[in-house]
């Protein structure tokens, strides 16, 4: 293996426990940006010691045990919070005598220490936006560049946001830990953006050479059945659980051999995950059950629809537009009209869909959005308007950041000059 090989496979297992390490020593420091220069200090340590010692057998407790010597050492740097350093003294001894290798498992709460994180970040101290902005930084250990496409925003926006929602929780001195009931609701709703976006970026990477990344699916779903637990009366998270279990059924169809892109039409159902859309389903019905009708739920309605379907030209797309009709009266918004459109030409032919398309071309959301061009790109091909399909196609290929989407959208390009 390379050092640069070495490097990236180094790069790698800090992104999947980044958020650990990061949820373990705020509970500690309670500083959520302190937790995150200790966790990246780790990082420092390990490339330089595991390309000669090699990656440890439990990395995460490596980077941890490392990040809180380098806790101590800040403090005492510092002069400042005896008792911390003492709280950390004490614990790292304490693992020391009971752990003499590295190798040992993470502190057995760490589940309820990312919950923990996610509700301090979703904390009403700060605004809506760097609350999510932020939870993303953190939990699912995206860049700045990514999440600002993932809410289309400028990266330099999104950045301030972040800093300045560190900034917020430092001067208020928040607590770390999950909120009493009657605080956790107007939280909630914080908390269930921050997975969806979470999720949504697992299963369609922004950018990279991969166009998946379980390990984020896998993270938001396992946080949103927690979540379940301790909201069990509120329908949207069960809507929410609903719906990323569905999609997630079928990552192992939207990928080929090589990693290269399939679209859902394409896919074979064979591969869809049954169970997964089960548990899907039975977390709809719940909702359904608690009266639910909000976004998540409306979503996870439209997901069920697909997977209902055995073969594609059995999905049911007139109550796809439907249901998105009815998300769009509920939650307007551009990205949503764009979905829209997308059933309305499945469900009643491609010139409905461009009309609605026409409706919100020049909405400044969507100026960016490598989705429109691609859209729009397939209503005109259908439309036997090829040369302006591919004028579009190749709009969205400049556009989007993900290499493999990149080579999907300019294939679509070159089949518009076919015969």
């Amino acid at each position: 293996m390379t050092e640069r090989d070495t490097q990236r496979a180094i790069e790698a297992v800090f992104r999947l426990e980044r958020a650990r390490v990061i949820a373990g020593l705020t509970r500690i420091v309670r500083d959520v940006g302190l937790a995150e220069e200790l966790a990246q200090d780790a990082l420092v340590v390990a490339l330089r010691h595991w390309p000669e010692s090699g990656v440890p057998l439990n990395p995460g407790a490596w980077l941890m045990q490392t990040a809180k010597r380098r806790a101590i050492d800040y403090f005492r740097r510092n002069k400042m919070a005896a008792r911390k350093l003492d709280e950390l003294g004490h614990d790292l001894r304490e693992q020391e005598s009971t752990a003499p290798d590295l190798d040992t498992a993470l502190d057995d709460d760490v589940g309820d220490d990312l919950l923990r994180l996610v509700f301090t970040a979703c904390h009403p101290a700060i605004s809506p936006e760097a609350r999510v902005a932020l939870t993303l930084r953190l939990l699912g250990g995206l860049t700045t560049d990514e999440i600002a496409r993932a809410f289309l925003a400028a990266e330099p926006t999104i950045a301030q946001r972040i800093v300045r929602a560190k900034k917020s929780l430092a001067e208020a001195g928040l607590p770390f830990e999950v909120p009493r009931a009657e605080e956790r609701a107007a939280r909630l709703a914080s908390v269930l953006e921050v997975l969806y976006l979470i999720f949504n970026e697992g299963y369609s990477a922004t950018a990279g050479d991969d166009w998946t990344r379980p390990q984020l699916c896998e993270e938001a779903m396992r946080l949103g059945r927690v979540l379940v637990g301790l909201a069990p009366e509120e329908p949207e998270v069960h809507g929410l659980v609903a719906l990323m279990e569905i999609q997630a059924s079928r990552l192992r169809a939207r990928t080929g051999p090589g990693g290269e892109p399939i679209l859902l039409l394409d896919q074979d159902r064979g591969l869809w995950d049954r169970l997964l859309i089960n548990r899907g389903f039975a977390a709809l019905d719940r909702a359904a059950a608690l009266g639910g009708n909000g976004p998540y739920v409306l979503q996870a309605e439209i997901a069920a629809c697909h997977a209902r379907a055995r073969r594609a030209g059995e999905t049911d797309w007139p109550r796809i537009a439907a249901l998105y009709d009815a998300l769009a009266a509920n939650t307007p918004s551009p990205v949503v009209e764009l979905n829209r459109a997308v059933a309305h030409a499945m469900a009643f032919g491609p010139g409905n869909g461009l009309a609605i398309l026409d409706a919100i071309a020049d909405a400044p959301a969507l100026r960016t959005y490598h989705l429109l061009p691609s859209v729009r790109g397939d209503f005109l091909m259908k439309l036997g308007r090829r040369t302006e399909a591919r004028f579009e196609f190749e709009r969205a290929a400049e556009l989007t950041r993900n290499q493999r989407e990149r080579a999907l959208l300019l294939d679509r390009a070159a089949s518009c000059l076919a015969d």
